[in-house]
């Protein structure tokens, strides 16, 4: 059964297409007055837009939410732990920058949240960032190096947390021990209640060489983004590497949706907010791809270039194509999230999964 994900906003939410006009969070505007721990009534504080979204995504039906790395936006790691504390079922999956800090810290901190959330964190590793990031980070790694770097990070990260030193043997070789290019571990290992929890799936993205190859070795899922030509190719590279490493690979796409009950309102709605970018330029339907699916959505501040635009019955459909491929898991998003996640979960959803979303009798 596919799963099906939401991505939330790391920088404020809004129904405006231009991203710096989205205020809600508050993002965008003029400093606040009061502080955010102003708790007196009626006031609300930043977290209050991302909590009722995460809320949204757990109340209506989805199988979880991803927060995303952002290097302008929210920590994520922050959010992570706030959502994973506002939801009962939900899977939160954070994703971070392997220069965050070293595995076995990033370890430590997700051993934490397995224990606290009974196994419900997932990681995303944000590997292949751009060089304006990477130097406001002060990261000198750069080049496919990023993707060694990623491997070792993975590696001791699995190993510090499968592997248990003897308690009280102090520093004698007892634990995990590695020696690589970019970390030195000796004796790692987490004794007590951080020890013998479900690691968390680990997810990966991109199309290049080494991003599949970094997958196929030591990912559990690989998100895609839809291309013009499909993830067809793409995707059967994957499966040929992880395949060559005795390995299975899921897979993931990510996708911006505009659904309505039908399909002159979605592109009524599309239209709306492509004149606010574009105000004399073309109709905005002059970037259909066919199927639903439309390659304007980067115009709208999306992080991707193409998503689905249809009634909910067209989009359901194109979903279904994609689980058909073999697409495991499908990390939606639309904004103002808070509307559109709660579209996706109660029109949407129980069309695209129909045997995995219908409602089934309580029994005593």
């Amino acid at each position: 059964m596919t799963e099906y994900l939401w991505r939330l906003p790391s920088h404020g939410d809004g129904r405006r297409a231009n991203p710096d006009l989205r205020l809600r969070g508050g993002f965008g505007g003029p400093a606040p007055v009061t502080p955010a721990t102003d708790l007196r009534p009626e006031r609300f504080g930043p977290f209050d837009d991302l909590h009722q979204i995460i809320d949204a995504v757990e109340l209506t039906g989805l199988d979880g939410l991803l927060v995303p790395y952002d290097p302008l936006g929210e920590e994520s790691w922050i959010v992570a732990g706030g959502a994973l504390r506002a939801t009962r079922y939900a899977r939160v999956v954070v994703e971070f920058h392997p220069a965050f800090g070293t595995p076995v810290y990033a370890a430590k901190v997700s051993a934490t949240l397995q224990r606290l959330s009974a196994g419900r964190l997932g990681w995303r590793l944000a590997v292949d960032t751009d060089a304006t990031d990477e130097r406001a980070r002060g990261d000198r790694v750069g080049g496919d190096a990023r993707y060694a770097r990623a491997a070792e990070f993975l590696t001791v990260a699995k190993g510090v947390w499968n592997e248990t030193p003897i308690a009280g043997a102090g520093f004698k070789g007892t634990g995990f021990e590695y020696s690589g290019d970019f970390y030195d571990v000796i004796d790692g290992g987490f004794r007590g209640i951080l020890s013998g929890l479900s690691f968390p799936e680990v997810q990966l993205t991109g199309t290049s060489a080494a991003a599949l190859e970094l997958s196929a070795q030591h990912g559990d899922l690989h998100v895609f983004t839809e291309s013009r030509d499909g993830c067809t190719a793409a995707l059967a590279d994957l499966r040929g590497r992880a395949e060559a490493h005795g390995r299975q690979v899921r897979a993931g796409l990510e996708l911006p949706v505009i659904a309505r009950e039908t399909e002159d309102e979605a592109w009524a709605r599309v239209e709306r907010q492509w004149r606010e970018i574009h105000p004399d330029g073309p109709d905005a339907a002059t970037l259909s791809l066919g199927d639903g699916r439309w390659a304007g959505f980067a115009e709208l501040g999306y992080p991707q270039d193409i998503g689905l635009v249809g009634s909910y019955e067209q989009v359901a459909r194109q979903l279904q194509v994609y689980a058909a491929i073999g697409i495991d898991s499908i990390v939606l998003s639309g904004h103002p999230h808070i509307e559109e996640v709660h579209r996706a979960g109660e029109h949407l959803l129980h069309l695209a999964d129909p045997a995995g979303r219908v409602l089934k009798e309580v029994t005593a």
